[in-house]
């Protein structure tokens, strides 16, 4: 049997490094020449030892490395510090380069004196060429993400803090991507969601179901509010634990709007045909019901005849023709409805059919309720028929009374718009001028604004209201081109506002800007329906107040161009204190005084004050009034 060689503990050493070929694994000496050479130096490199023993290692380098000196500073880092490592390109034999992982460490022996370096070299390339399909990867799917402006796409921690930001999120929230990241995602809430936990929900739900999808508002960095569709998805490492979400928001505010838009058309549309079939059925039976009354009352007067008015029946008779009188009121309201009735319409100044008709107004309120009168003194005028359009803001203005039982306020204003189409009920696009009645009542739910133009529908207790009110106002706008629309919540009050068709010339504005408007205060409601229509028989825009206090208030809503009052008056301020008060504070206002008291005696009872102010006798007529006018003016 042979005898086994017997190796030493440095041979068997020296074997294993020479033997190893995933790792280049060599010596330089402490000037950086190579010392030694084993199989996996040979493999990655392509020199043999006899090729490259004594030769320096920089030639391993690239020419843009040895230019900047790296091999030196690799071995002085390597002695400063006891280790150099780094990766980067090295230079094959052949002229081929590689990715390198490279460690330098310094030998010394027993009396520390440096014997040289060991070297060991890796090839990564193809770790590297897999690093950089990644890092490209990851790049191409960055500017992906980060040239999407459509969508706000972001990643969340576990936690909802903002960890990365996209154009589209800074297009769609307003934030810069410096101004957002590290702020938590709940701040796109608003105040609503953010009291009920919806962000918390929000995560937890995606978290758990690994999914969380939704629409809702959120709020914009500059506070304003949009309607956002929302999937939130969870984001798992490969053993499952959850690092974050990834969170997608779009925009869908107008598409909401165009949805609601469409909605809202169909809505209308719909109650448009009702209501023009319920129309067309009222009308024919209106007119089929006259046709039934005129035999009734025609029937009366032979019968009347023929009994000569003797006995208990001329009672009975009576009471007939009142019945037929209130069946035939009855069919006038019905063909209003069914806009059946004969109109005699005209061009109208409404802030004028308005003021003349607000003594009346008034009046049909109570005395807990506060009546304001709020007119654009430039509001266009329409074709109108003016004793039905009187008619229909009585009806609106008792409606609001009745909505009030402990009082309110009812406010009818007037105003000049610019709609687009449909954006009031059916109307066209075009120039409106919109009369609205507004009350601080009960107000009406949806379903009762949606029925309530509708002949004979009513929230009122049986014998308080005919249903006919409403109907009747809604029929007569229609007939005349308008239309009618109820803004009303229950518990926040109604305002019934009526469009009709603006007329519109330079003629018509050229002398709506001359008309000048008088504040008539009378406190005796016959002495001031009649200076009313005196004023407004001179083309004035005509305002009336019951006493010195409303007056002021009235004074501080418009421009007033002329002050006409009573010097005496009841219940605290009295026509010169008005007067005084006026010049002070609307120095630009003209004042007229109406006494039925003699200039003299009155300046024995006010003092001299009287001389600053023009002045007119009771009873005066339009020719006191137009001479007086033109003094002051």
């Amino acid at each position: 049997m042979p005898q086994q060689k017997v190796l030493s503990d440095d041979r068997r050493y020296q074997y294993l490094i020479s033997g190893i070929n995933d790792y280049a694994i060599y010596m330089l000496d402490p000037q950086g020449h190579v010392s030694s050479w084993n199989a996996g130096a040979n493999r990655f490199k392509g020199y043999v030892a006899q090729e490259i023993l004594g030769e320096h290692f920089s030639r391993f380098y690239t020419d843009e490395d040895r230019a900047s000196g790296l091999p030196a500073r690799a071995l002085k880092t390597a002695l400063e510090q006891g280790k150099f490592e780094a990766e980067g390109w090295r230079v094959r034999k052949d002229g081929t380069r590689f990715w390198a992982h490279v460690v330098i460490d310094p030998i010394y022996n027993e009396e520390g004196a440096l014997l040289g370096f060991a070297k060991v070299t890796r090839d990564v390339t193809e770790r590297k060429r897999a690093e950089d399909k990644l890092r490209e990867s990851e790049e191409r799917f960055r500017l992906l993400v980060q040239g999407v402006t459509d969508y706000a796409i972001y990643m969340l921690s576990p936690e909802g803090i903002v960890t990365n930001w996209n154009s589209g999120a800074e297009r769609i929230k307003g934030y810069t991507h410096d101004e957002i990241v590290g702020s938590h995602f709940s701040r796109f809430y608003t105040a609503e969601d953010l009291a009920a936990g919806v962000p918390q929900r929000a995560l937890s739900t995606a978290a758990t179901a690994g999914r969380f999808e939704a629409e809702g508002c959120r709020v914009r960095k500059d506070g304003t509010r949009f309607w956002a569709h929302v999937i939130i998805d969870a984001i798992h490492d490969d053993e499952g634990k959850l690092v974050g979400f990834a969170k997608i928001t779009r925009d869908l505010t107008e598409k909401k709007r165009t949805a609601e838009a469409l909605e809202a058309a169909n809505a209308a549309l719909y109650q448009a045909q009702k209501m023009e079939s319920i129309g067309q059925l009222t009308g024919g039976i209106a007119h089929d019901f006259n046709n039934l009354l005129s035999v009734l009352s025609s029937g009366l007067e032979v019968l009347a005849l023929q009994r000569g008015g003797q006995g208990g029946d001329s009672r009975t008779l009576d009471s007939m023709r009142r019945a037929v009188d209130r069946g035939a009121r009855l069919t006038q309201q019905l063909l209003a409805f069914a806009r059946q009735q004969p109109l005699q319409a005209e061009t109208r100044s409404l802030n004028r059919i308005i003021t003349s008709f607000e003594p009346v107004l008034r009046r049909a309120g109570n005395a807990d309720i506060e009546f304001e009168v709020d007119l654009d003194r430039k509001a266009h005028s329409a074709v109108i028929d003016s004793a039905r359009f009187e008619s229909a803001l009585l009806n609106l203005v008792v409606n609001a009374r009745d909505a009030m039982p402990d009082g309110g306020r009812i406010v009818i204003a007037t105003r000049n718009l610019t709609l687009g189409h449909h954006e009031a009920g059916s109307l066209p696009a075009g120039d409106y001028v919109r009369v609205s009645v507004s009350d601080t009542g009960t107000g009406m739910p949806p379903d009762v604004v949606a029925r309530a133009f509708e002949p004979f529908f009513t929230t009122k207790e049986v014998g308080k209201g005919t249903g006919l009110g409403l109907s009747q106002v809604y029929g007569f706008i229609k007939q005349s081109d308008g239309d009618v629309v109820i803004e009303s919540r229950p518990g926040e009050g109604c305002t019934i506002a009526i469009y009709l068709p603006a007329v519109v010339s330079e003629a018509q504005e050229d002398r709506r800007a001359q008309v000048e408007r008088v504040l008539i205060v009378e406190d005796e409601p016959d002495l001031m329906d009649v200076a009313a229509s005196l004023f407004a028989s001179m083309g004035y825009d005509v305002l009336t107040a019951a006493s010195g206090r409303e007056a002021m208030d009235m004074l501080e809503q418009r421009d007033v161009d002329i002050l006409f009052t009573d010097v005496v008056m009841p219940n605290g301020m009295d026509g010169l204190q008005l007067a005084t008060y006026t010049r002070t504070h609307y120095p630009d206002t003209k004042i007229m005084l109406a006494s039925g008291y003699p200039l003299p005696a009155l300046k024995q009872r006010h003092g001299q004050d009287l001389n600053d102010f023009a002045f007119v006798n009771k009873p005066y007529r339009l020719a006191d009034l137009a001479r007086t006018l033109r003094s002051t003016m």
